[in-house]
């Protein structure tokens, strides 16, 4: 099956089609523990949860796009557990701690392999990652901050949807976090006005900012009065970032890695400490004078764009994250018919870990999945 023919198929001839892939294959003879989850391994609560979905009340009300998220939602939402089970030795309980983080990266290959939109594909990943969120609502300190962080993350409707089925979809002797949990995080959600859209911050600062504090207000209102604006250029090798900014911020003066290590005679397998800090140098010029410039890199993880987002936040500059994803095999084309070609196990790597930008990490966010893989734009 592609993501075409997944548009059209059944559920149950969908169910079928998965129930053969290696993925659905090691959550069967993945076990659980019983006291959450007495129905046994964990393909048959995935597959549980997929009959709990058209049982929802809301699911006739539902168009095409929304059910489809739900449902791979819910077919890979427990698919991090094989790889991350382990028996307590002392209790003798079976946990799955970080399941839906592994889980994410796993639904991102899935559905890449399928051909999905990149729009599409992100939205479910993020589904897969958060989808414990409201049963734990109640163990954050901020309920109110809760909702409204995850509002610009993944749908909170969508959200709220899938885990009643998540939690109906099981045989559980231990009910510590009973259906009425999800019935709060639904209240929590709507008092703050973040349930059927992303929580209206003030302005784009006051959200990028609230991402950002340990202790952060919803309420706070901060004036916008940027130096600069930096435009981050996210990618894998050979994705096009070179040619987006050619195309759309041609007068720009650029910052690329790339092209310092060309300069630096430094191979990419190469140690990069050298080429980090000249890069930083050259931001920082640009910074004090108060212009506004493009960084090109491939720095594909939320971590690592961390560090870069601090350096130019740090400088007053409103930042501008453009991530390029084309199709894989369009990269991989790309990628070999140029002169100096990353290796392809590389890239196929890269892709295996790589994690989109989100409106959590900047002020604003273009996501370009090229002319296959969709675009979504999500600028602040």
């Amino acid at each position: 099956m592609n993501w075409r023919e997944i548009k059209t198929a059944s559920q149950d001839e969908i169910l079928a089609w998965a129930a053969e892939r290696p993925w659905a294959r090691a959550m069967a003879i993945c076990v659980q523990d019983r006291g959450w989850h007495a129905e046994g391994d964990v393909w048959t609560h995935t597959k549980m949860v997929c009959g709990q979905l058209p049982l929802l009340e809301e699911w006739p009300s539902l168009g095409d796009h929304e059910r489809i998220v739900l449902l791979f939602t819910a077919l890979l939402h427990d698919a991090g557990k094989p790889v991350t089970s382990q028996v307590d030795p002392t209790t003798g309980r079976v946990r799955s701690p970080k399941h839906a983080v592994k889980g994410e990266h796993l639904a991102r290959s899935v559905l890449r392999d399928l051909g999905c939109d990149l729009a599409t594909r992100e939205e479910v990943a993020r589904m897969v990652r958060f989808h414990g969120r409201p049963a734990f609502l109640l163990e954050k300190p901020e309920p109110s901050h809760e909702v409204a962080k995850v509002s610009w993350l993944v749908g909170n409707r969508l959200l709220h949807l899938f885990a009643l089925a998540d939690t109906r979809g099981r045989t559980t002797a231990e009910t510590t976090r009973p259906e009425e949990n999800l019935h709060l995080f639904r209240l929590a959600a709507e008092e703050v006005g973040c349930f059927d859209s992303p929580y209206p911050f003030a302005n784009d600062h006051a959200r990028f900012l609230f991402h950002r504090q340990e202790r952060p207000s919803l309420h706070y209102v901060p004036h916008e009065d940027f130096r600069c604006t930096v435009t981050m250029l996210w990618g894998l090798p050979a994705a096009g970032k070179d040619s987006w900014l050619a195309a759309r911020r041609p007068s720009l003066p650029v910052v690329s890695l790339d092209d310092l290590r060309g300069e630096m005679n430094v191979e990419a397998t190469d140690d990069q400490g050298a080429v980090i800090q000249a890069a930083r140098n050259r931001c920082r010029e640009h910074l004090r004078a108060a212009r506004s410039f493009a960084f090109n890199a491939t720095n594909l993880l939320r971590q690592t764009r961390r560090a870069w987002i601090d350096l130019f936040a740090g400088y007053g500059a409103r930042i501008e994250i453009v991530y390029i994803e084309p199709p894989l095999p369009e990269i991989l084309a790309h990628n070999a018919r140029r002169s100096n070609p990353v290796p392809e196990r590389v890239i196929r790597r890269l892709a295996e870990k790589l994690e989109p930008p989100t409106l959590a990490e900047a002020h604003g966010v273009v996501a370009d999945g090229g002319e296959a893989g969709g675009c979504l734009s999500s600028e602040g």
